[in-house]
């Protein structure tokens, strides 16, 4: 499927649009003069960036009401003029985010206006993977973080931007099932327990991501297990990391009120830096606050381990 993009294509590409496009040049600038500090917990350090510009994102209404009222900003018709896309494998669009968090970020909308779920595309973000080895591509489920829900996307970030990856270099990863030299395990010793598929091929990550898929719980109301993921390129294929989610936002979200923070954690929270678009938020969010956040979207040891064991 894949018409082997590079990464330096999409740099270049990234080049031209900030270019071409005013909005994304001073976004993208204003990165220069974000405040980012380090919060250490158990076996990782993770970053807290004050980023005002996400507020459109942080602050998104995802109900079906407004969903239903607003134009999508992902379908070609809608986006900007200035807003151009590349073909990837004729069925996505690798498109600029003009509200970034990464300095290279990009959003990859599927070319149909179809929901967000990621059932039976993995192997698509895999080969996505090996090609922009520069960057982790990423999911946000439809209520973990993705801020349009109705639209099938993945974004992508340089890899070298995010802090669980290193962390899970130096944790145990318990082997739970193998298709060939791939394997699925999980690593259970940081404050964020995860998934990990290390794959040799794509199809190999989504036969194991299958077997996890299906044993991962569905909450009432929803259609797919709640979930964020991260991929991105090894020396040896892919790793898929896998952050099963139990609630869409922590129960002091919102912008009024004494211990309320502006919180919304998608992939990239979720992978170690957790994006702050109001100054108070930033400079409370601590270590207490991180693990909160964690211990209340997260699945805890038990239902970690539930999955695990009704992995067929």
């Amino acid at each position: 499927m894949s018409n082997r993009l590079s990464s330096q294509q999409i740099n270049d590409f990234i080049e031209s649009q900030k270019a071409a496009w005013p909005l994304a040049a001073d976004n993208f600038k204003a990165l220069d003069g974000v405040r980012v500090k380090n919060v250490e917990l158990p076996g990782w350090t993770v970053k807290v960036q004050f980023n005002p510009a996400r507020i459109v994102s942080s602050g998104a209404k995802v109900d079906a009401k407004t969903i239903r009222e607003r134009k999508c900003f992902l379908c070609e018709a809608n986006r900007p003029a200035e807003q151009q896309g590349i073909d990837w494998g004729g069925r996505y669009t690798v498109l600029v985010n003009p509200f970034p968090i990464f300095p290279r970020h990009l959003t990859i909308p599927d070319k149909s206006h179809t929901d967000q779920l990621i059932a039976g595309r993995i192997a698509d973000m895999a080969r996505l993977a090996a090609d922009l080895n520069e960057y982790t591509i990423f999911y946000n489920g439809p209520r973990c973080g993705a801020s349009a829900p109705d639209h099938m996307h993945f974004q992508a970030g340089n890899s070298d931007f995010l802090t669980l990856a290193p962390a899970l270099e130096d944790c145990e990863l318990k082997t739970i099932a193998t298709d060939g030299e791939s394997v699925l395990a999980l690593a259970d010793s940081l404050p964020l327990r995860v998934f990990v598929i290390d794959a040799y091929s794509p199809e190999a990550a989504q036969r194991l991501f299958d077997r996890l898929y299906r044993a991962m719980p569905v909450p009432e109301g929803e259609r797919e297990p709640m979930m964020n993921l991260l991929c991105y390129a090894t020396a040896a294929g892919v790793r898929l990391v896998v952050i099963p989610r139990k609630r869409h936002r922590p129960s002091f979200y919102g912008t009024e009120g004494e211990g309320t923070m502006l919180l919304s954690p998608a992939s990239v929270d979720m992978g170690g830096v957790f994006i702050t678009p109001l100054e108070k938020d930033f400079d409370a969010l601590d270590a207490e606050t991180v693990i909160r956040v964690f211990d209340e979207l997260c699945l805890n040891a038990d239902e970690i381990n539930r999955i695990a064991s009704d992995v067929e």
